[in-house]
């Protein structure tokens, strides 16, 4: 099993945030332009951890050099079933430094957008301030509900 797929199963974004190259590019399925660096490609991945429900990976493939892996996943947004796939690249260092979703169907790559876009502002501000794992609130934490309150004004 990859490290990447142990660290999501467990919920463990530090885990997550150490296995991203600094110069990773992290492609959205919802998204024109990608997305370059680690501290904005973690804090939308946190981001994605608030917005998918009953996240499971279904698949693992691998190339016979184990540099590009293909995580199949499925998981709700809303009330929408949603299928997909993390391609991820790893440099020399063993670090993902290319990160690209692809998702299905239409309607819910449209929830996952909408849901997205609501989130986009704290992540955001989480990838400005340097916010790491350690730091960001904990979904469903008090914490949590107090930042998300502060964003709504």
């Amino acid at each position: 099993m990859h490290a990447f797929r142990q660290a999501v199963e467990a919920g463990d974004h530090r885990a997550i945030e150490a296995l991203l190259a600094e110069d990773v590019v992290f492609t959205s399925p919802v998204a024109f332009r990608p997305y370059p660096g680690k501290a904005i490609t973690a804090a939308i991945l946190r981001g994605v951890s608030r917005v998918f429900e009953d996240f499971r990976y279904v698949r693992e493939i691998h190339d016979a050099e184990g540099r590009d892996h293909a995580l199949v996943f499925a998981a709700r947004v809303g009330d929408r079933e949603i299928s997909g796939c993390d391609f991820l690249h790893t440099d020399e260092n063993g670090l993902i430094d290319e990160f690209t979703v692809m998702v299905r169907p239409l309607n819910a790559a449209q929830a996952l957008a909408e849901a997205m876009g609501a989130q986009f502002e704290r992540i955001s501000r989480e990838a400005a301030e340097g916010m790491t794992a350690a730091d960001a609130p904990v979904a469903g934490s008090a914490a949590d509900a107090a930042a998300a309150d502060a964003a709504a004004g």
